[in-house]
């Protein structure tokens, strides 16, 4: 019988092989996630009437079939042939990085190799926000906006254009958990400056939002 491996799972195998103290970065693996699953879900206008935010969370772990869905969802690539997404994007520059903060550290989602890439082995889910329930969510996502990838346009320009393609993500992880009987919550209350230093950024890559993910809280 085929075993479902969840985030749980993995967080505790990544803290079994680390050290006392602390984990290496080199330690931490990238996870190759199940191919997404692009059929079935719910109608798209009750997930509409379904849509809520809410910051009551099980700490039930995501399973990893569970994240792939909702990655790709996200700003996954739904035309192979040419490489664009679920989420649109002015003159498809797809400059949003989508990093996902878990138990076991912070990973980079590449949508082409389908997979998490291994960026930081340590749990920085308490530096996505100031709310206290960030720290033991399931699942922090990290928006981060590479202003690099414009080639023209002002500051101005190049900001407004990341905010609104960071919004049309969110808008689709949000329907997404309403398909999936997930709840979420969009946030900005972060210290973007805090954060991007944890995530050792450069100085073209800027933190937009953070959102969490997980199951309801049972009452």
């Amino acid at each position: 019988m085929k075993r479902q491996c969840s985030l749980g799972t993995v967080g505790l195998l990544v803290l079994a092989l680390a050290a006392p103290a602390f984990v290496q970065a080199s330690d931490l693996q990238d996870i190759k996630l199940p191919a997404p699953r692009m059929t079935g879900g719910m109608p798209l206008m009750q997930a509409l009437a379904a849509r809520s935010t809410s910051r009551d969370f099980s700490d039930r772990a995501l399973p990893l079939q569970v994240l792939s869905d909702l990655l790709w969802a996200a700003d996954g690539i739904n035309r192979p042939d040419s490489g664009k997404r679920t989420a649109p994007s002015a003159n498809n520059v797809q400059n949003i990085e989508i990093y996902t903060a878990l138990e076991s550290g912070l990973y980079l989602y590449d949508a082409k190799d389908n997979d998490l890439k291994a960026v930081l082995a340590e749990d920085v889910r308490g530096a996505t926000g100031s709310q206290e329930f960030v720290k033991a969510v399931p699942l922090d996502i990290i928006y981060v906006a590479d202003v690099s990838k414009f080639t023209r346009g002002t500051d101005e320009t190049k900001s407004f254009y990341s905010a609104a393609h960071v919004g049309f993500i969110a808008q689709n992880v949000y329907l997404f958990c309403a398909s999936e009987g997930l709840v979420t919550v969009v946030r900005g209350m972060v210290d973007k400056e805090a954060l991007a230093k944890i995530m050792k950024l450069g100085p073209d890559r800027k933190v937009m939002l953070s959102q969490s993910v997980g199951y309801p809280k049972k009452s």
